[in-house]
């Protein structure tokens, strides 16, 4: 066994029934103008396990949640807000859905961690630390 976190490209991700349908609009709508982000965002939603709002464990990664995360690549920690592109305000850490790391991060909880590809195409391997909701 190692210390060093690995991640499965199907870390299994659960995600609350109204963000899956507003998130695969926002998706869908994308597709044309951030075809890369919203594919990933797509894929990631067609494996994801939805559940009723209500049911939806407290450690999961929600839109509106603040989530600790760190990017083992680099060691850089970062707590970012995942919201809607209208709230979207990456120096304020509101970081949007529609971003390569929002997409990401939707559904995952603490302690997971996932492999995931940045602007540059490297792939990155991110692990949530916190979640925190409210």
């Amino acid at each position: 066994m190692t210390d060093k976190p690995t991640a499965d490209a199907q870390t299994p991700i659960v995600i609350r029934a109204s963000d899956a349908d507003r998130v695969t609009n926002l998706a869908i709508a994308a597709e044309d103008r951030l075809p890369q982000v919203a594919a990933l965002l797509l894929a990631e939603l067609n494996r994801a396990e939805v559940v009723p709002d209500d049911e939806l464990p407290a450690d999961i990664v929600t839109m509106q949640a603040t989530v600790k995360f760190i990017d083992e690549a680099n060691g850089v920690e970062r707590t970012l807000q995942l919201v809607y592109p209208t709230e979207a305000d990456f120096d304020a850490g509101r970081i949007s859905i529609l971003s390569l790391v929002g997409a990401g991060l939707l559904g995952l909880k603490a302690g997971q961690s996932i492999m995931w590809p940045d602007r540059a195409k490297k792939e990155r391997l991110l692990r949530i630390i916190d979640v925190m909701k409210g």
